[in-house]
């Protein structure tokens, strides 16, 4: 049995995003890059389930500027088994990495495919429903726990009222949630074991994919600065507040 995760490389959680003085997109010159980290947690998963025996390959796919082969490398000295990158300079959409998705997929015929629910960059949350759309294969988002058998997959997954269990015939697509593990730390030997381990080359023209983007950015803006709280007396103070400052009783 085959798993495919999809990886991106974004601007590391730590970094404190700057805007381009046009406000035409984010400033990632010079900022530290990293792998999104809900697609660390579905790597971590992918390995876990090759190390219980419940599959036989992980196949990590990245899609992007050339730098994304690092990220990539990480995810080879997490475990994976063999890495694909579909170099590109231009901007992915969504709907555009789910089509390429789709048609790597056409070709590797994985059983089960791995991403994180969103990217920390745009936040989206919409790539693995567009991939399983286009697959015609059952779905799972925000998955939480993975329980995977033979010709179907168990899995839990967070609703606003609780937890939600789903029987998922493969092939599936799931999207994980921070909850599902916490990755590993990778050591050195594994990290120079992973310069080792093949990394395949794709392009879009090869695939045949239109990637043209559908949405418009108009304009990227920082959140206006929140004015300082005040400290009340007492609950009338607190009343009083509201009603007569705030307005809102």
């Amino acid at each position: 049995m085959k798993v495919m995760v999809a990886v991106k490389r974004v601007v590391d959680y730590n970094v404190k995003v700057r805007v381009k003085a046009d406000q035409s997109d984010v400033d990632i010159g010079n900022v530290k890059m990293s792998m999104n980290p809900f697609d660390e947690i579905a790597v971590e998963e992918a390995v876990r389930l090759k190390e219980a025996g419940k599959i036989s390959e992980v196949v990590v796919i990245s899609l992007g500027v050339k730098q994304c082969e690092e990220t990539l490398r990480t995810a080879l000295a997490m475990g994976a088994d063999r890495a694909i990158h579909i170099e590109t300079d231009e901007q992915l959409q969504p709907l555009a990495v789910a089509k390429l998705l789709h048609a790597v997929a056409q070709q590797e015929q994985p059983q089960l495919l791995l991403l994180g629910k969103q990217a920390i960059d745009d936040d989206a949350n919409q790539t693995a429903q567009m991939l399983a759309a286009l697959m015609s294969a059952a779905q799972g988002t925000c998955v939480s726990k993975v329980e995977l058998h033979s010709d179907e997959v168990l899995v839990t997954r967070e609703i606003d009222g609780g937890q939600e269990q789903l029987g998922l015939k493969l092939p599936a697509v799931i999207s994980v949630d921070l909850r599902l593990n916490e990755p590993r730390y990778i050591k050195l030997p594994n990290i120079m074991q992973a310069k080792k381990k093949p990394l395949e080359k794709k392009s879009v023209a090869e695939l045949n994919v239109d990637i043209q983007p559908r949405l418009i950015q108009l304009k990227v803006a920082e959140p206006k600065a929140r004015t300082a709280g005040i400290k009340v007396a007492d609950v009338a103070e607190l009343v009083s507040r509201l009603k007569n400052e705030a307005k809102v009783i």
